[in-house]
C-alpha cells in the first residue's frame, strides 16, 4: 500500500502512475490514456466524507491487452493433456492479458453441419469472464479453415447458412462476448486459390460489398450493442478501397482490424507511423487483432504467402530473444501512444502450437518465459498501471487523481466503491461509498 499523499485542498494531485522504467522519462503523448479525477465521496446518506483515507486500487485498464485463448480452452473445459503445464500457462496468461479471443472457424467449430461445439466455447468464454477478462470472437465469416460441407451447397443455400451461422453464434454468446471479428481477409476472399471453399464462391458472385453487408447487418441484428470489426492482414491501399467501399455503402463498422504479423521483418516506429497514419484518417478505433514477432530466424523475405513457409523445426534463439524483447516493446509503445488504437492482441502466448510452427511466442516450448513476455508484463502491470495508493479527502469530501482509464476501486473505513474513467481529460465524478 502506498503513504498518504495528495490532499486537493492543498491543491495537490496524486499521480496514479507508475514510475516510468529506469533511464525514461514519463511520456507526454500519453494524455488520452488518463484523467484528472475530481471525486467528491458521500455516505449512504449523502454526507461528505470529509478528512478521510482513502485506499485507491485499480481493478481494470480500459485499454485492451489481449492475446489468444485458444490454449486455454482445453484446460479450462477439463480436457488438458499436460495439466500441470496448461495450469501454469493460465496463471502466466491472466498475469498479463485482459482481453481473449476465442476461436470460432466454421470448419472447426461446426465441422459437421447442424452440430456446432457451442457448449466447449460458452464455457471458455465463462471462465474468461469469471477471470474480469473480456472476450471476442474470431471470426463469424472467413474463407480459411471453412467447413466442407458448404462446398455441398448451391451459392443461394451457403448464403442462408453463414447468415444463420452468425446469427446462432452472436446470440448465444451474446453477453459473454461483446466484440467480434465480423468478417476476415475481405481484400483477398473473392480470389483466393489455395483452396476450394464455400464463403469463396459466395463471394465471387457477391462481391466484397455484398459479403461485408451480410457479416455486419446479420451480426448487428443478432446483438446491437456489440463491436463489430472489419480485419485484414493486408496493410496496401487496396484495405484503403475495401474500408471506403464499405463506408460508401452505409456499412457500418465499429472498428478497423489490423494484423501485424512479423515473420520476416520488424515493422519498426516509421512503418508503424505510417499505417496508424493510414487508417486513423476514417475516425474509427483500431484494433491490432494479430501481432507476431520473432524469437528466432526470420523468414526469407522473399515469400509472399506466410503458409507456404515449411520447416521441420523452428527454434527460438538467445539473439532472436532479446531483438524480440526490443522490437516488442517498441512497437506496443508506438500503438499505446497513438489515441487511435483501443487494443493490441497478441497472436499466441506460448512457442507451442505457434502459427506456422514460429517462434513467436512469449514463452519457450518448455513454459519458462522469454524476455519479452518479462518487457511486455512490465508495461502492462506496472508502467501503464496504477499501483494501490492512500489518498486523503478535504472538507468536502473531495479527493483528486491523475488516473490511467479504467476501473479503480476506493476503499474507505473497509466499504468500497468503484470509479469507472472512462474519459481522458479533467473529469468530475460523484461517488457513494456504502
Amino acid at each position: 500500500m502506498g503513504r498518504v499523499t495528495g490532499f486537493c485542498k492543498t491543491g495537490g494531485m496524486t499521480s496514479l502512475f507508475a514510475p516510468p522504467a529506469p533511464g525514461r522519462t514519463p511520456d507526454p503523448s500519453l494524455a488520452h490514456r488518463r484523467a484528472l479525477v475530481t471525486a467528491t465521496l458521500t455516505d449512504g446518506d449523502g454526507a461528505p466524507l470529509a478528512d478521510r483515507d482513502v485506499t485507491v486500487r485499480q481493478r481494470s485498464q480500459a485499454f485492451g491487452f489481449g492475446c489468444i485463448g485458444f490454449e486455454l480452452v482445453d484446460h479450462i473445459i477439463g480436457e488438458s493433456q499436460d495439466r500441470g503445464y496448461d495450469a501454469a500457462l493460465a496463471d502466466q496468461w491472466l498475469a498479463v492479458f485482459n482481453r481473449a479471443t476465442l476461436p470460432f472457424y466454421l470448419g472447426m467449430f461446426e465441422p459437421e453441419r447442424g452440430r456446432p461445439r457451442t457448449d466447449r466455447l460458452l464455457a471458455a468464454a465463462r471462465w474468461f469472464a469469471e477471470q474480469g477478462v473480456k472476450v471476442k470472437g474470431h471470426p463469424l465469416v472467413w474463407h480459411t479453415v471453412c467447413a466442407p460441407w458448404l462446398l455441398d451447397l448451391e451459392v443461394e443455400e451457403i448464403e442462408r447458412a453463414l447468415r444463420g451461422r452468425i446469427r446462432r453464434e452472436v446470440e448465444a454468446f451474446s453477453g459473454l462476448i461483446d466484440t467480434w471479428d465480423a468478417i476476415n481477409e475481405v481484400v483477398i476472399m473473392p480470389v483466393f486459390t489455395a483452396e476450394d471453399n464455400g464463403v469463396t464462391r459466395l463471394a465471387r458472385q457477391r462481391g466484397r460489398i455484398e459479403m461485408m453487408r451480410l457479416a455486419f447487418e446479420e451480426a448487428r441484428a443478432a446483438d446491437p450493442g456489440a463491436t463489430l470489426l472489419l480485419n485484414d492482414f493486408d496493410m496496401s491501399t487496396a484495405y484503403e478501397c475495401l474500408i471506403e467501399g464499405a463506408l460508401e455503402a452505409g456499412i457500418r463498422i465499429d472498428a478497423l482490424g489490423l494484423q501485424s504479423h512479423m515473420h520476416q521483418e520488424a515493422w519498426g516506429e516509421e512503418k508503424t507511423l505510417e499505417v496508424l497514419d493510414r487508417f486513423s484518417r476514417y475516425g474509427i478505433p483500431l484494433h491490432f487483432t494479430e501481432t507476431t514477432i520473432l524469437s528466432g530466424d526470420l523468414m526469407p523475405g522473399h515469400i509472399r504467402d506466410l503458409n507456404d513457409w515449411q520447416v521441420d523445426h523452428w527454434p527460438t534463439t538467445e539473439e532472436g530473444e532479446h531483438r524480440q524483447a526490443e522490437d516488442l516493446e517498441r512497437h506496443y509503445r508506438t500503438l499505446y501512444s497513438h489515441p487511435s488504437v483501443e487494443s493490441i492482441t497478441y497472436w499466441g502466448l506460448p512457442d507451442r502450437g505457434m502459427w506456422l510452427g514460429a517462434p513467436g511466442g512469449l514463452l519457450r516450448p518448455d513454459g519458462s518465459p522469454k524476455p519479452a513476455y518479462h518487457r511486455l508484463r512490465q508495461l502492462v502491470t506496472e508502467e501503464w498501471r496504477a499501483p494501490e495508493t492512500t489518498v486523503r479527502t478535504d472538507d468536502d469530501g473531495r479527493l483528486c487523481l491523475d488516473a490511467f482509464l479504467g476501473e479503480h476501486e476506493l476503499t474507505v473505513g473497509g466499504v468500497s466503491a468503484v470509479l469507472d474513467v472512462d474519459v481522458p481529460g479533467e473529469v468530475t465524478a460523484d461517488v457513494v461509498v456504502g
